[in-house]
């Protein structure tokens, strides 16, 4: 019976490698060097695994929420899930790899069992990329209920709205949805999406964390010095302050505290949640509802102002974002909007027109500009022009004269329902109108005619407009 020499080095209790380097010791130099390299090779790897020994990664999310600010590219995510601890020290591994996850910014809670688990330490461990390691001492063995706070970018969000108006144009439906786009690296399951409509100083603030990757002067710094450039020391020092706004826990605690329009030095700000849940993979764009109204009241408007839009008259739907409009329950994030009239009695649809609209708040009337209408029209014709009263200096120049202008209006509304026609006229210097047709003095320069046209009406109106120059003005 043979018997193999390694035997006794194995029963010394040396390794395979350490076999082998003992072995090669008649070799070649060359082989000698590979056996040495292997050798050190395996106590790196050994050496490695002894030190991530007991550490465990985290399972799966329980539910997940996405606070999502649209004034700057950051996201506040809230994670749920479920841990086995046993009694005393647990190791918990979260890592991040490929996605844009601030590491810096990472925090640990549970949720439950919360007097009995304390988190000791968080640390970057070295040669181990893209990871944090939590070390918590547990006075409990078994389940807990754990959050995860992080904060990452790549996640962005836009509204669009649908009006479909009725064919009489009185009333309207209005739909909104949330345009969703997740380029994070990090697909998010059933998740709770929070908008966070305006823009807030504080997040302004912590935004440069979102892109923030570790160096590798972090990555083999001692676990202390690496927590104390995260927010959690920060957090700590700032609690002890007793100063919450400046921590960075402060920032998480108050996001959960936000139901309601808050205004603060010049910034405003609303929560905005989009019912239900859904999953947003990463690099999909998803298309959210987040109501439907019906019954909105809605006057049809059409505008007519010579400086801005030569002879076009241009359609409007007003609305307000009211209670007593069906709205008004939120504030309205600025989006694209979509208008539609239903043309006849058994529902034919056709398109109006598109257009944009910015942050609408709660009380506030709203003017969807919808282009160009044909079946509107406004004609403006002068039939007299007349100068007098002129003034002359000392040198023979003139120096102030009077200028006299009667004009005459043609306006005809096309359709077979009624419209509000709103005709602006804009005016220098001193001047004085006289005209049989009401209207609204705008402002120094500026007066507005409103009139009310039936279906398929025509009506014509004038004014004389008396302008002083010069010398002549009393004003």
């Amino acid at each position: 019976m043979q018997h193999d020499r390694r035997a006794p080095q194995r029963a010394a209790g040396l390794p395979p490698a350490v076999t082998w380097a003992h072995s090669s010791a008649g070799c070649k130099p060359a082989a000698r060097w590979l056996a040495l390299i292997v050798f050190v090779c395996f106590l790196a790897v050994a050496s490695l695994s002894h030190a991530r020994i007991n550490v465990v990664t985290l399972p799966d999310r329980g539910t997940v929420q996405l606070t999502i600010y649209n004034s700057v590219d950051l996201t506040l995510v809230k994670e749920t899930r479920h841990l086995t601890l046993r009694k005393g020290l647990n190791k918990l591994e979260f890592s991040w790899a490929n996605t844009l996850i601030d590491p810096t910014s990472v925090e640990f809670k549970a949720l439950t069992h919360s007097d009995e688990v304390e988190v000791l330490d968080a640390s970057f461990p070295p040669r181990v990329p893209n990871t944090l390691e939590w070390r918590i001492n547990s006075e409990f063995a078994g389940d807990v209920v754990c959050e995860i706070r992080y904060f990452t970018s790549g996640i962005s969000w836009s509204a669009d709205y649908v009006a479909e108006a009725a064919k009489d144009e009185r009333a309207m439906s209005l739909a909104g949805a949330v345009r969703v786009k997740n380029n994070s690296g990090e697909d998010y399951e059933n998740a709770q999406v929070r908008l966070v409509v305006g823009v807030v100083r504080l997040v302004e603030e912590v935004v440069q964390l979102a892109r923030r990757q570790l160096d590798e002067k972090s990555k083999d710094a001692p676990a202390t010095e690496a927590l104390m450039r995260s927010p959690v020391a920060q957090d700590r020092f700032y609690r002890n302050r007793g100063d919450l706004s400046k921590s960075a826990a402060g920032v998480f605690e108050m996001e959960s505290r936000r139901k309601e329009i808050v205004k603060e030095g010049v910034s405003e700000y609303f929560i905005y949640t989009v019912e239900g849940r859904d999953t947003i993979l990463n690099g999909w764009a998803k298309r959210l509802p987040s109501f439907n109204t019906d019954g909105v009241p809605v006057t049809s408007l059409y505008k007519f102002e010579k400086e801005r839009w030569s002879e076009k008259v241009m359609r409007y739907y007003r609305f307000t974002n009211s209670m007593p409009s069906k709205l008004g329950t939120e504030p309205l994030p600025d989006g694209a909007v979509k208008a539609f009239r239903f043309v006849s009695d058994d529902q034919l649809y056709a398109f109006v027109g598109r257009t944009s609209v910015k942050y609408i708040p709660i009380n506030e009337a709203v003017e969807l500009e919808l282009g160009h209408d044909l079946e509107v029209s406004t004609k403006p014709t002068l039939m007299d022009w007349q100068k007098s009263n002129v003034q002359f200096d000392n040198k023979g120049a003139v120096k102030g004269w009077t200028t006299k202008e009667t004009w005459e209006f043609d306006v005809q509304n096309s359709k077979e329902i009624p419209v509000m026609l709103d005709i602006r006229r804009n005016f220098r210097g001193d001047w004085t109108l006289t005209t049989s047709m009401p209207y609204e003095k705008v402002d120094a320069t500026k007066v507005k005619f409103l009139l009310s046209l039936a279906p398929r009406e025509k009506r014509r109106f004038s004014y004389e407009l008396v302008t002083r120059h010069g010398t002549n003005a009393t004003r």
